[in-house]
């Protein structure tokens, strides 16, 4: 009835999936096709194995009236049921209008491919009657929009269906079968933990306005260079991506100077909060690297709403409780410090390189500011201000920094805490459910 389900392993592992059939009554959703995927997630759920959608559907199927709505309402439903207990990963292999996007959009991650896959809840004709906008799908709902710098619905986009497949098959390389942290994948340990990285001592400019990109430090410290990044075109100013210390899946969140000089705006901090609380979800620890020169001004971010997006990226640190290590690359500035897996955000190893700069903001905004109306001397009260306030070792005294390393150790330090944090367990204060400012 439209729709292919099943099981089978991907890696050796299990695997439950169902895939829509658009030569079947344009893979429409009636009554027994949703059913069939309802038992296919079902069964996912009991065996708490991950569930793959592959997705490519015209939506509600028109003539089974109500029957259709009921059969999308009990995928939601189930969709909601195994957040956090399973991975649920959905591709999106063609255009998916109406109820058929919103099961998509409550799974973990949504793939798409390019020229080929559009999500949209009214199609370019509805918009056409309704709004006498004149859009094309791509326009609409493509993969260029939501994989890309517009909407940030996707994960990730590729150029054909062969290869979204194996993004899907590498993705599920890093992820546990379910919350147990006992199903987290290990691998045999090829890459010394203790190696040394001394390109990590040359790659971050001494100028602290230069950029570059926080991609290259975070390939020097994980396994072998490789990392799976998620959202890579979406808010650049900020990395998250998949890599392995010691042969062990981690979360990799690093501030990228390259764009925005690394600032957090409202995209980057919704990207980075999913991001992390589905990595305490699934108890996979968090690895941070930190040049931040705070939040990014201006009306278009307050009037969007920075204030309530940041405090979820704050929130959702504050709350995980999986292993926490945090690495300040050279720039914490302001309220964005605390965000960023601070010590403050109960982080449990939080270090810091020798040229590090821990302050409320910049040496001249501050001279400018506690100087204010006298322009003299700024250069000099600069460097005065970054002598007494703006380094590492004012935090580290006060424990707010665990140790200054250096930079080609960062590897051998970082593999050492995650080995004695392994088996971290935290308490939380009895609740129903915490309420994030969504």
């Amino acid at each position: 009835d439209g729709v292919v389900t099943g099981h089978g392993l991907v890696g050796g592992r299990r695997v439950y999936a169902f895939a829509q059939d658009f030569t079947v009554y344009g893979g429409s959703l009636g009554e027994a096709h949703a059913r069939k995927i309802g038992k296919v997630m079902d069964m996912a759920l009991r065996s708490r194995s991950p569930v793959v959608g592959l997705n490519d559907s015209g939506g509600a199927r028109i003539q089974e009236g109500t029957d259709s709505l009921a059969g999308y309402a009990d995928i939601f439903q189930r969709n909601v049921d195994a957040s956090g207990v399973v991975p649920q990963v959905s591709v999106v292999m063609g255009p998916c209008a109406g109820g058929a996007v919103y099961s998509p959009a409550m799974t973990d991650f949504i793939f798409m491919v390019d020229d080929t896959s559009y999500m949209f809840v009214t199609g370019p004709e509805v918009v056409r009657t309704v709004t006498n906008e004149d859009v094309t799908k791509e326009d609409l709902g493509g993969s260029s929009v939501h994989a890309g710098g517009t909407s940030g619905v996707a994960h990730g986009s590729y150029p054909n269906d062969v290869a979204a497949m194996r993004a899907v098959r590498t993705l599920l390389g890093y992820l546990p079968d379910s919350n147990d942290r006992s199903t987290l994948p290990v691998r045999p340990v090829t890459d010394d933990p203790d190696r040394v990285a001394p390109a990590l001592d040359m790659l971050v400019p001494d100028d602290p306005n230069q950029p570059y990109d926080m991609r290259d430090v975070i390939r020097e410290v994980i396994d072998h260079g490789s990392m799976f990044e998620i959202q890579p075109d979406h808010a650049r100013n900020i990395v998250t991506a998949f890599g392995r210390m010691e042969g062990r899946t981690v979360g990799v969140v690093g501030n990228n100077p390259q764009t925005l000089a690394g600032c957090l705006d409202i995209s980057s901090s919704e990207k980075a909060a999913r991001f992390v609380r589905f990595c305490d979800a699934f108890s996979i620890p968090l690895l941070t690297f930190v040049d931040v020169p705070g939040f990014l001004p201006g009306t278009g971010q307050e009037h969007g709403g920075i204030i309530k997006n940041g405090a979820k990226l704050l929130f959702a640190y504050a709350e995980a409780t999986v292993p926490k290590v945090t690495v300040i690359v050279r720039k914490a500035y302001g309220g964005a410090y605390d965000v960023m897996s601070s010590k403050h955000l109960r982080g449990d190893a939080n270090y810091a390189w020798p040229g590090a700069e821990i302050a409320v903001m910049g040496a001249r905004g501050a001279v400018e500011i506690i100087f204010r109306g006298d322009g003299e001397n700024v250069e000099e009260r600069a460097a005065e201000y970054v002598e007494r306030f703006a380094n590492p070792m004012v935090a580290a005294q006060r424990g707010y920094i665990d140790d200054v390393i250096e930079p080609r150790d960062t590897r051998r330090v970082v593999c050492d805490d995650l080995r004695l944090l392994r088996d971290k367990r935290m308490d939380v204060l009895p609740r129903k459910h915490s309420n994030i400012p969504l």
